[in-house]
């Protein structure tokens, strides 16, 4: 073979070298692709890296923002009706030996003992009214009254020269109007001096039954407190509250009321974990709702204690209370 033939042959591509050829050429494209792949792999973690903090943030911001108030929806004025109605049904069950807790024995002790009940106690007024009666048990006896020796007696009720001026006049007014007697009429109560809506209510509902809401300090506070009213004059307090519930049940409904303020429901310091009607309460929480500690806030039979009369009627269930002047009181 010629040195041409040779040459020639030497410059073609024998068949191994092109499967090799071709074997080599995938191999370069795949570590090409997956070179590709790995980027682009980093790639995407890198951004997801960024993103995540970016998501925590907008979760946290999100998490921040003020809840939405909760849309609580009014009360109706007939589910108010329904609510005060209750509420009077579980005080009768708490309370089935509410009264009133001025000592008398007829309507003039009961009128005068609540018209000297003005900024006082019921309790200082019965440790009171035992010498008054003893030394003047009439109208036709307490008009003929030195007016000093009436102020005297009455002092430690407080405001006693005003209270005996009133005492005196309405007296007066019985003896000479009334033949002595107390009206049991409302518009004939009022007319005596010293006697308000309240006095004249006390008087027909527990010595005449006739019903009336009273509307005391202890009666108008806890009748808003509960959102019957939001009333703050006497009178237009009695007006709402008549409307709400049935006649007959105006005297009870006052004792209750006032039964439960003095004991549970005080001004300052309201015995909420100790209150029996708390679940009807709109006003649960603004007392104490520790449930011993709330026990503790119990006054008078509720909490063991002495009441206000010296002698009480017969079913009350706690102690009498101490005369004026053994120290007791």
């Amino acid at each position: 073979m010629s040195g041409e033939q040779n040459s020639a042959v030497g410059e073609q591509v024998s068949p191994t070298s092109k499967k090799a050829a071709k074997a080599d050429k995938p191999a370069k494209v795949t570590k090409v692709a997956k070179a590709a792949k790995s980027a682009k792999t980093a790639k995407t973690a890198a951004s997801a890296k960024t993103a995540a903090p970016a998501k925590t943030a907008k979760r946290a911001a999100e998490a921040a923002k003020p809840a939405r108030p909760v849309k609580v929806k009014p009360e109706s004025h007939l589910g108010m009706v329904r609510r005060a109605r209750k509420i009077n049904r579980e005080l009768a069950e708490v309370y089935p030996y509410a009264h009133p807790e001025l000592d008398f024995r007829n309507s003039f002790e009961l009128l005068v003992a609540t018209v000297l009940s003005a900024q006082t106690t019921d309790l200082r007024v019965n440790q009171t009214t035992p010498a008054l009666f003893a030394k003047y048990p009439t109208p036709e006896d307490m008009a003929a009254a030195v007016p000093e020796e009436l102020e005297e007696i009455i002092r430690p009720t407080g405001f006693f020269r005003a209270k005996a001026k009133s005492l005196m006049g309405l007296s007066t007014a019985l003896r000479d109007r009334f033949d002595g007697q107390v009206p049991g009429r409302l518009e004939d109560l009022v007319s005596l001096p010293g006697v308000g809506r309240k006095t004249a209510n006390v008087v027909l509902g527990n010595a005449f039954g006739v019903p009336g809401i009273t509307v005391d300090t202890h009666f108008g506070r806890l009748v808003r407190r509960w959102k019957w009213t939001e009333q703050e004059d006497p009178e237009k307090v009695e007006a709402e509250i008549c409307a709400i519930f049935p006649k007959s049940e105006w005297t009870m409904l006052s004792h209750r009321v006032v039964f439960h303020g003095r004991r549970i429901c005080h001004s300052r310091k309201p015995a909420c974990g100790a209150c029996p009607i708390a679940p009807l309460c709109p006003a649960y929480g603004e007392g104490e709702t520790d449930p011993e500690k709330a026990k503790k806030l119990l006054k008078y039979e509720m909490g063991g204690y002495p009441g206000q009369r010296l002698a009480p009627p017969p079913d009350y269930p706690g102690r009498p209370a101490a005369p004026l002047g053994t120290g007791d009181e």
